[in-house]
């Protein structure tokens, strides 16, 4: 029997592109492991020193020259620990997605990925090539088969690597998350441990990288399928197993007490608050702003990066109009008060005036419509960037999924900003979320969760004088968005034709709006931006 090993997964957050941060940062994780954990090995996730993805970053030599030198560094500093991390290794045959196993100052081996994903938000192939083996190394006796992210969502991998004689499995990984992701990364890594009957090890990073989220949850699975030990989501940690060989001469991985499943709300919520968090201040800004109105969308954005940010670094400005209701100013004022931030209120009156005085000769004869609704919204987009550019804080724009998809949004106004906190989450989970917040403690008035949904840009408007309820528009879209269905196929699920022929006609109308949209979270399986890469100019007619 060996003693025990015990390897360490630190479940960091790096920062793409920046080496040297991500140098330090594997440096410092990994003596703080060897001091705190006690850790023989200190695993770190995919592509650990460049952070994930790097894109095009990967096509450039300079970019790859201070790749080779922070793993240099990496030896050099750390002679008496031995780590797994993840690096783009670039040698005669091209560019591999790799990781090297460091010993004593030394790289011991270098394993590569073998399956390239290149669906989704995924380009690997357009980087990468592919390696044609498994990889197993001996880790302080332990024969282990290293692989990464996606060799473990295929069968031969694994299955390679243990004819070869491995005993266990460490996969690193960037994994990007979606609402069902944690479960899906689950049930594969259960057939897999079950089927080649091994322990595997799933070290995972955590970010928050434009508009993908990683959510960590890194976890441990026995040579069952069970799930031993789990680290916490959407947090940096440490998580400790242990490797023992017993008296069959089997290896196998200590289980620790897993902690409880965070709630389908409490999951979403706190990837919108990690997502934000991140791209605000990696990207150097300030803090952040945004117009509240005393709608839900607004109030669930300013909660989201209220937490996410932390109340000094947060302002709202409330811009009123001659259509917005007193309710909405009382229920704005109400939630910033409770939120302790600081607001303004800009009326936009004296503008909107202006500029119809402007166009009176222009609009001489035509019929209102919405080109003074969206006047209006460009307004306080201007207003709202003018602040921007004087603070260096980041507007945040408060669109959901669902007006996204039909183009209930204006250019220029309220999609004018930085990052689009709910670009990936339907009306009807605005609505989830502000209650699952709430539950927390009240900063979103409950009138503003109760009343009817308005843009207030005319007299006595509603969502629905325009759209269809949200309950149902929102299955429409996730059919026909993030599944693919065809109009027969949706009709057929029991909804009324004419109402899908017109979402459907909106959803392809809008790809222009959606094309000049800020960036924001992913958080479904099919979002808008890398995800869903549709022709503006098409004539195609589902």
């Amino acid at each position: 029997m060996i003693n025990n090993i015990r390897f360490t997964i630190a479940q960091q957050n790096f920062w793409v592109g920046n080496i040297h941060y991500n140098v330090d940062k594997i440096i410092q994780a990994t003596l703080q492991a060897e001091q705190e954990e006690n850790a023989d090995w200190v695993i770190f996730p995919e592509l650990a020193l460049t952070g994930y993805p790097p894109d095009d970053l990967l096509l450039r030599d300079d970019f790859l020259d201070m790749v080779d030198s922070g793993l240099a560094t990496l030896c050099k500093a750390l002679p008496n620990s031995r780590l797994i991390v993840g690096f783009p290794q670039r040698n005669e045959e091209g560019l591999f997605n790799a990781l090297a196993v460091i010993e004593h100052g030394k790289i011991q081996a270098i394993a590569c990925k073998q399956h390239l994903p290149n669906y989704g938000v995924f380009d690997e192939k357009r980087y990468f090539k592919a390696a044609k083996y498994s990889t197993v190394v001996n880790l302080s006796g332990i024969k282990t088969a290293l692989l990464i992210c996606e060799d473990i969502w295929k069968k031969n991998p694994l299955h390679d690597a243990v004819t070869q004689g491995a005993e266990m499995a460490i996969v690193l990984n960037a994994s990007p998350f979606s609402q069902q992701k944690p479960e899906e990364r689950e049930a594969v890594l259960r057939a897999r441990a079950q089927h080649q009957h091994i322990p595997i090890i799933y070290a995972h990073g955590v970010g928050g990288q434009d508009e993908l989220i990683f959510d960590g949850g890194s976890f441990v699975m026995d040579a069952t399928g069970e799930v031993i030990q789990q680290a916490a989501f959407f947090e940096e940690t440490f998580m400790t197993v242990e490797g023992v060989r017993d008296e069959k001469n089997k290896i196998y991985l200590r289980k620790q007490i897993i902690p409880a499943k965070l709630s389908r709300e409490e999951t979403l919520y706190r990837a919108l608050v990690l997502a934000t968090r991140d791209y605000v201040q990696k990207n150097g800004f300030k803090g952040a702003l945004l117009g509240l109105s005393g709608g839900i969308d607004s109030a669930l954005t300013l909660a989201i990066a209220v937490d996410a940010l932390g109340k000094e670094h947060v302002k709202a400005v409330l811009m009123p109009s001659r259509y917005t209701s007193e309710m909405s100013k009382q229920d704005a004022i109400k939630q910033a008060d409770d939120s302790g931030i600081k607001y303004s209120m800009l009326s936009i009156e004296p503008l909107f005036e202006a500029a119809l005085e402007t166009l009176e000769d222009e609009f001489a004869g035509l019929p209102k419509n919405v080109a003074e609704e969206n006047l209006q919204a460009r307004i306080r987009g201007m207003l709202l960037m003018a602040l921007s550019n004087k603070t260096g804080q980041i507007v945040l724009t408060t669109g959901n999924k669902s007006e996204m998809a039909v183009g209930y949004a204006t250019l220029y106004g309220d999609m004018a900003g930085g990052f689009a906190v709910l670009k990936d989450v339907t009306k009807t989970q605005v609505y989830q979320l502000a209650r699952y917040r709430n539950s927390i403690s009240p900063v979103i008035p409950e009138r503003v969760i109760e009343r009817a949904p308005s843009a207030e840009l005319a007299p006595n408007q509603k969502d629905e004088d325009s759209l269809p309820p949200y309950a149902m528009l929102d299955q429409i879209l996730t059919r026909y968005i993030e599944y693919d269905d065809s109009v027969l196929q949706i009709i057929a699920a029991g909804f009324d034709a004419d109402i899908v022929k017109k979402i459907i006609q909106l959803v392809d109308r809008n790809e222009y709006k959606r094309r000049q949209a800020p960036p924001g979270p992913r958080v479904t399986r099919r979002a808008f931006g890398r995800d869903r890469r549709y022709p503006i100019t098409s004539g195609f007619k589902p």
